[in-house]
């Protein structure tokens, strides 16, 4: 004899029934029988739900229930094929959702994601995408997230930690320093757009942070890790300040300050100064503090020391004096239409 399908609880029902309306939406016209496939339940019981649904909905302005009130299905699909296709919804267009900003900026997320080495096969995701375009208030803006070159060192690295053995590479610290480095892959996170390995470095005897952009010609050795993340201390903020870090005043805007959260030490003070606080961060040299203001332009400014000002003003020069060549030239061939102009003007 065989086995009878306890009933389906309360609380049950009702999971089922908010799952099954945006299901059948989606798919627009499925059979009874694929329907309880996904759900893994009875045809009957989905038979029975959708019986309910189609008696289901909200009352209009009179109180009473009206034609267009409830959910309606197409009855002879129903009935003579077993189909299920709703013809009438209520109240599910009312129901808030993300503008097209919004569902743009979520599937560039997933897009992200699905970029990652360890995702490019997850087809969740691209589901996922596409009904976030669907469900959007408005068509997401048309885009792509390109995958970086440093996915293919990302996915080594995982190897690596997965694998429980050290890893080789070359790396350039932030004043251009190239050395080898042997280190024992402990943990690897993220900060914005930006990927970073944690890991005992042999050479400095010591946990390091290095930024995976800067990896070069990195090797899986063969060599198991000697060093733990469970021997060591790894602190919850990517960065720490050390005793020979140097102190640079700032003035932040209040809507950035969140985003300088991992440089600023515990207890650091601000001051409100011309719409903006004034505050202090750490940093281990000046070459570090270029980036950090350049990430963030029109929104930092250095106040002091003069140092770090000079470190910074040189470097932003720098970079607006690469474009100086092509102003001139561009100067230089204004002026020759100019006398040109003016030899035409001339003959005549």
């Amino acid at each position: 004899m065989a086995e009878r399908t306890p009933p389906l609880q309360a609380q049950d029902k009702l999971a089922f029934l908010l799952s099954l309306v945006p299901f059948l939406m989606e798919h627009e016209r499925i059979s009874v029988q694929d329907a309880a496939r996904h759900f893994a339940v009875k045809p009957e019981q989905v038979r029975e739900a959708v019986k309910l649904i189609a008696v289901s909905g909200i009352p209009g302005e009179t109180g009473q229930y009206q034609h267009g009130d409830l959910f309606d299905l197409a009855w002879d699909d129903f009935e003579d094929h077993d189909q299920i296709v709703l013809t009438n919804l209520v109240a599910i267009d009312d129901a808030p959702r993300f503008s097209g900003r919004e569902a743009a900026a979520l599937i560039a997320g997933l897009q992200y994601l699905s970029a990652l080495p360890e995702n490019s096969d997850r087809t969740a995701i691209a589901s996922l995408m596409a009904k976030l375009s669907r469900g959007a208030s408005a068509l997401p803006s048309q885009f792509a997230v390109g995958a970086s070159e440093t996915d293919e060192t990302l996915a080594l690295i995982r190897t690596s930690v997965a694998s429980g053995v050290q890893l080789q590479f070359d790396y350039i610290n932030s004043r251009g320093e190239h050395e080898r480095r042997r280190v024992d892959p402990l943990r690897i996170e993220s900060m914005d757009a930006d990927w970073y390995l944690r890991g005992w470095c042999h050479l400095r005897e010591a946990v390091r942070t290095f930024r995976i952009d800067r990896i070069g010609n990195p090797t899986v050795t063969t060599e198991p890790i000697t060093t733990h993340a469970a021997d060591v201390h790894l602190p919850d903020t990517l960065f720490e300040g050390s005793a020979n870090d140097l102190v640079v005043t700032i003035d932040v805007a209040p809507s950035a300050a969140p985003l300088l959260a991992d440089y600023f030490t515990d207890g650091t003070e601000s001051t409100l100064v011309g719409g903006r606080n004034r505050t202090e961060l750490r940093v281990s040299h000046y070459h570090g503090l270029k980036r950090l203001v350049g990430g963030l332009p029109g929104m930092v400014t250095v106040v002091e020391p003069a140092d770090a000002r000079r470190a910074v003003r040189d470097w932003a020069a720098a970079g607006a004096a690469r474009y100086e060549p092509a102003n001139d030239i561009a100067e230089d061939a204004a002026a020759g239409d100019a006398e040109d102009a003016g030899q035409e003007n001339d003959t005549r």
